[in-house]
């Protein structure tokens, strides 16, 4: 080959080579042209979920940063146990707790019927998340740039499960770290926890603060809690994450902060003393800046290692691997 054909045959390889760079990227309009119906129909399916069970967008909103966490965003969350694969789905941190499920596997099964092999879980999970996230919302939730193009793992890790995912117990110091791990800041931490606007938490993730002698705890809300919570006994009586507001995505979760009404150790934490003290009253004081910020921060850590390009497959059945 001439020299100058070798820097053709060069050229032609760095170009080549960005092409696929640019191909793996997240994109909000990855499906524009190869399921240009997928957005509607998953946004179509997770409405008639929350509608069924309002409940259910916490629980979406909640499973998309259950998977983000561990691996990065691949729907690794969704796949049952075999012979090969411990599912993260025994994880202690998820299991009895995470659900949603089912959801996502209806939205695929739609998905499947008019574009097959072409949509992946991942994607799903976290336009899932979004439209949950909006369905709820008591104002504007700007998520319309949700990037897709992600792929699915072929693996799990209840392992990392385990290490990397935060715990309701967890101290500041250690939730910031934790998100930081994750190429999260601290604000991003802040609020990404606001999610806890909505849902519920099972009795024993809060029997020792609603019981203890702490003093960052209300002692009205702590004596209500005990009502459906008994000192032993039941662990898995459920308690709305904000008592005034359970059911709607708004900042009311901050303002229960700054009461000293927050369900879990690790709510409260962040209003108590410590360096996010003036976040937690900003996004009180703010339900724009709350929305803005959990927008941006759910994009973000919808970018956790994605798998793109030829990383990973398009599953036909979320729990499974082809």
């Amino acid at each position: 080959m001439s020299a100058s054909n070798r820097s053709l045959a060069a050229i032609f390889s760095l170009v080549l080579l960005s092409c696929m760079q640019c191909h793996a990227q997240l994109s909000s309009t990855f499906y524009d042209n190869t399921c240009p119906n997928a957005l509607s129909t998953i946004r179509t399916s997770i409405r008639q979920a929350v509608s069924r069970e309002r409940r259910i967008a916490a629980s979406l909103i909640r499973l998309h940063f259950h998977d983000c966490f561990v691996q990065g965003c691949d729907a690794s969350i969704l796949l049952n146990e075999t012979s090969s694969i411990e599912s993260e789905k025994t994880a202690l941190p998820n299991l009895g707790s995470v659900r949603g499920y089912g959801v996502i596997d209806d939205a695929k099964a739609e998905v499947e019927k008019i574009c097959p092999e072409v949509v992946s879980c991942a994607d799903i999970l976290a336009i899932a998340a979004r439209d949950a996230s909006a369905a709820v919302i008591s104002h504007n939730l700007l998520l319309t740039r949700m990037k897709l193009g992600r792929r699915d793992s072929t693996s799990a890790s209840k392992t990392v499960a385990e290490t990397d995912l935060p715990n309701p117990f967890d101290s500041l110091d250690r939730l910031i770290s934790g998100f930081a791990n994750k190429g999260l800041n601290t604000r991003d931490m802040v609020a990404l926890s606001g999610a806890h606007t909505i849902g519920q938490a099972q009795c024993f993730l809060f029997r020792d603060r609603i019981y203890g002698n702490g003093t960052d705890i209300d002692a009205g809300f702590a004596s209500t809690r005990r009502r459906q919570c008994p000192q032993e006994g039941e662990n898995g009586n459920l308690a709305p994450l904000d008592l005034v507001t359970p059911n709607q995505f708004d900042n009311n979760y901050f303002k229960n902060l700054i009461d000293r009404k927050g369900l879990l150790q690790s709510d409260q934490v962040l209003f108590n003393g410590g360096s996010t003290d003036s976040i937690v009253s900003e996004y009180s004081n703010s339900p724009r800046a709350f929305s803005s910020d959990f927008a941006a921060a759910m994009i973000k850590m919808g970018d956790i290692s994605p798998l793109t390009g030829q990383n990973g497959i398009i599953r036909k059945v979320c729990g499974s691997v082809n």
